[in-house]
């Protein structure tokens, strides 16, 4: 099974977003996590880590990979994007990856399948996302919906045509562009948008490269997309965000909002790290250590995600710390 093609154009969709967010890539991190414990912490430390999932968390995952090998340069970090639900079925529960990003909790049926090959998953919250519908910039007959009229517009056989929605809406199709059913926001937008009596739509162009989403709003006038905040504040200038009303007024994608809950597509980020991965592989562990001790920096807002708060973070390492068996780790414990 070769991921080639894949990790090239990973390759190609990190570089262009890290470019675009004005992240100071691996030194910026590394700068702000300098270890003050012991000389002594990062001695020893090999090996690889394999990261999959979430399209949503790939920006931090990448950008944390990066700093970390910075530091560690016996350690080998590879992240791909694969979906949250693709990495969970295709890689992190048959064994195949240490972590796996996700944009929504894991499923029973996951849990399940990890259980059935002796896979545990350890779950931490790393950050928060205000998840972004977007429409292109000449659409200037909307800019606030209701999730009742995004349901209409993404329901299996909802709305064709925007005036089927308002009256005064153009009568010309909905082009949509969206994540695929291996994405976990496909997954949360299904659950909590769409709703529970009724199916996705399966006529938009799915895809698990949120810049292929981007590439499609900006082609086409009549055109409609979603995914996480981070890749509309590194296109806000190519594509235009819709505001929100969920009963308490129009409200806009922001970290401010999503922070306090005012956003009604507001939602948390996981990883997930196999619990024999924590207790046999020390540079996993490390690793694991210094993205929840980062999830908590600026670098997170940065890239266009609410960080982890103080409590989160301490909360996270508190459980992490149930795994530690010993061995290496970047505080030096």
């Amino acid at each position: 099974m070769t991921q080639d093609p894949q990790r090239l154009s990973d390759s190609i969709s990190r570089r262009k977003f890290i470019a675009a967010t004005g992240v100071a890539g691996a030194g910026a991190v590394a700068g702000c996590t300098e270890n003050t414990s012991g000389e002594e912490s990062s001695e020893g430390l090999s090996g690889d880590v394999i990261v999959k999932g979430s399209s949503t968390v790939f920006p931090i995952s990448d950008t944390f990979a990066e700093s970390f090998m910075e530091e560690h340069s016996e350690v080998n970090v590879t992240v791909d994007s694969t979906g949250s639900g693709g990495g969970f079925e295709n890689f992190f529960c048959p064994g195949e990856s240490d972590i796996n990003g996700a944009s929504r909790p894991i499923k029973d049926s996951e849990v399940e399948q990890c259980g059935s090959n002796n896979v545990e998953p350890v779950e931490f919250q790393i950050a928060g996302d205000a998840l972004t519908m977007a429409v292109n910039n000449n659409a200037d007959w909307v800019d606030c919906v209701t999730p009742e009229e995004m349901s209409q517009i993404w329901r299996d056989g909802g709305a064709q045509n925007w005036s089927d929605v308002r009256d005064e809406w153009p009568d010309e199709e909905i082009v949509l562009y969206g994540p695929a059913e291996t994405s976990g926001t496909y997954d949360w937008f299904n659950s909590n948008i769409v709703g529970e009596d009724y199916q996705h739509t399966a006529r938009h162009q799915p895809t698990e490269d949120d810049e292929t989403i981007v590439a499609g709003i900006q082609d086409n006038e009549y055109a409609m997309g979603y995914f996480g905040y981070a890749y509309y504040k590194s296109n806000s200038d190519d594509v235009k965000a819709l505001q929100v009303d969920g009963g308490s007024g129009c409200t806009e994608p922001s970290l401010a909002n999503a922070k306090d809950g005012s956003y009604p597509m507001a939602r948390p980020l996981f990883i997930y790290a196999s619990e024999s991965s924590l207790k046999e592989k020390d540079q996993v562990y490390a690793f694991v250590e210094y993205f929840l001790e980062n999830a908590e920096t600026d670098t997170v807002q940065e890239i266009g995600y609410v960080p982890s708060s103080t409590d989160l973070r301490d909360e996270n390492l508190s459980k992490l710390e149930e795994y530690n068996t010993g061995g290496t780790s970047t505080d030096g414990e």
